[in-house]
C-alpha cells in the first residue's frame, strides 16, 4: 500500500510540473519520473522545439549584405562600391538612401580631413541617380573585394595603380552621366538610369559574382529574435554617436520610435531627394579603429586595414558594446567580435562603417 501511495505522489508532482510549463526538474525528483513512466520523461523534451526556420516569401530569398527579404532573380548578382564626394558643395548627395552599407572614412588629410562615402548597393539596376561620385583611394579597393564589389568611381591618384593590378579588383572610372545642376564640374557626374547595364555589358565585366567572391560577409539575426545589446555585460547606452570628422562633423542620432540611426552632417540632417527627402538611415552602426599612412603633402593617404586588427565599437538598438577586428588579405571579410571572442550578428537593416584614424579615436563621442 505505501509502495502504491508512494508512485502515485510522484505521478501527481510531475503532472504538475509539466502543467507548469517547468522545463527543469530537481535531482530528487529526475529519477522518479523515470520510474514513474517512461513517456512522461519524454514529454519536457517535446515542449523544446528546434527554433522554426523563416519560411522565404515567394520569390524572395535573404539579401547577404542587409538580411532583408529582397527579388530572388537578385541573388547572384554582385553589388557595386560607389564612392561618393562629400565635400559640402556636393550636397545633396542622390540615392544615398538605395545603399545597403555606407563605409565613411578620411579621403585625405588635407583640407580638414574630408570623409568620403563608399556606398555597396546591391539592386544598382534600380539606380535613378546616385552621386556626385568622385575618385577612389587605394583602401577602397582593399575593402570592396570583401563584397566582390565593383567598384565606380572618377580616377584617382596613381597610389591605387598597384591596386588595379590585382585580378580580384573590378572597377568602371569616369564617362558616368553629367547633370546641369550649377555646380563646377567636378560636382555634375552621376550615375544615372541605365549607366551600370552598359557599363557592365560594354566591359565585359560579370555582373555576377565571380571565382573571387568569399561568401556572405556578415550574419544576421531574425527579425523575430533581434540582437539586444543590453544583455551584454560591457553595453553601454548609445543614443549619439558624434563622430571625429573635423571637416564635415558626422554624426547619428538614435530614434527610438523607429530603431534606426539618423545620420547628419555640416550641422544638417542627411536628406535625399532621390529617395522623397528621407534622411539617410541605419540599424546597425560599426565603428573601426585603424592607423593611417600619409603618403605625401598633397594628403594622400591609406588606411593599415591589411593583415592587421584593432579594436572599434558594434551599435544598434540605443546600446553599443566594445569589439575587436581583424582582417587577412584583400579578399578576406573584415570580421568584428564581442568581448567573448564571438563573431558580432547584425540585426536586419542597412549598416553604417566609419572607418576612425587612430589619431582621432580618443576625440570619438559615444552617449
Amino acid at each position: 500500500m505505501k509502495r502504491k501511495t508512494l508512485v502515485l505522489f510522484l505521478a501527481a508532482v510531475m503532472a504538475c510540473s509539466v502543467l507548469a510549463g517547468c522545463g527543469n526538474s530537481s535531482e530528487e525528483t529526475a529519477p522518479a519520473v523515470t520510474d514513474v513512466s517512461e513517456s512522461a520523461t519524454e514529454e519536457p523534451e517535446e515542449e523544446a522545439a528546434e527554433p522554426v526556420e523563416e519560411e522565404a516569401p515567394e520569390g524572395m530569398y535573404k539579401s547577404e549584405l542587409t538580411g532583408e527579404w529582397i527579388d530572388e532573380s537578385l541573388q547572384s548578382q554582385r553589388p557595386v562600391a560607389i564612392m561618393v564626394d562629400n565635400e559640402k558643395t556636393a550636397l545633396p548627395h542622390y540615392g544615398l538612401n538605395q545603399a545597403d552599407i555606407v563605409y565613411e572614412m578620411m579621403n585625405s588629410t588635407a583640407n580638414g580631413e574630408i570623409t568620403r562615402f563608399m556606398c555597396l548597393v546591391k539592386d544598382w539596376g534600380s539606380i535613378t541617380q546616385f552621386g556626385s561620385i568622385r575618385s577612389v583611394r587605394p583602401t577602397n579597393f582593399m575593402i570592396a573585394p570583401e563584397y566582390n564589389a565593383v567598384v565606380v568611381h572618377d580616377g584617382g591618384p596613381f597610389y591605387i595603380d598597384a591596386f588595379l593590378s590585382n585580378p580580384w579588383v573590378e572597377h568602371f572610372s569616369g564617362g558616368f552621366s553629367r547633370v546641369n545642376n550649377g555646380k563646377p564640374r567636378e560636382f555634375t557626374e552621376y550615375v544615372m538610369t541605365g549607366d551600370l547595364e552598359d557599363r557592365f555589358e560594354s566591359t565585359g565585366v560579370s555582373e555576377d559574382y565571380d571565382d573571387y567572391y568569399p561568401g556572405p560577409h556578415w550574419q544576421f539575426a531574425s527579425e523575430s529574435s533581434p540582437v539586444d545589446l543590453g544583455t551584454a555585460s560591457a553595453s553601454i547606452d548609445c543614443t549619439l554617436v558624434d563622430l571625429p570628422f573635423p571637416h564635415n562633423e558626422s554624426q547619428l542620432d538614435y530614434d527610438e520610435a523607429s530603431g534606426l540611426y539618423l545620420y547628419s552632417e555640416y550641422g544638417m540632417k542627411h536628406t535625399d531627394p532621390a529617395n522623397g527627402d528621407a534622411q539617410l538611415s541605419f540599424t546597425n552602426v560599426i565603428l573601426q579603429c585603424a592607423e593611417h599612412h600619409q603618403y605625401d603633402d598633397n594628403g594622400y593617404m591609406q588606411f593599415n586595414i591589411l593583415n592587421e586588427s584593432g579594436e572599434g565599437y558594434y551599435i544598434t538598438g540605443g546600446k553599443a558594446i566594445p569589439v575587436t577586428w581583424s582582417k587577412g588579405a584583400d579578399t578576406d571579410p573584415t570580421k568584428f567580435y564581442d568581448a567573448d571572442g564571438n563573431e558580432i550578428t547584425l540585426n536586419v537593416g542597412k549598416t553604417y562603417v566609419g572607418l576612425v584614424s587612430q589619431s582621432r579615436w580618443d576625440e570619438l563621442v559615444l552617449k
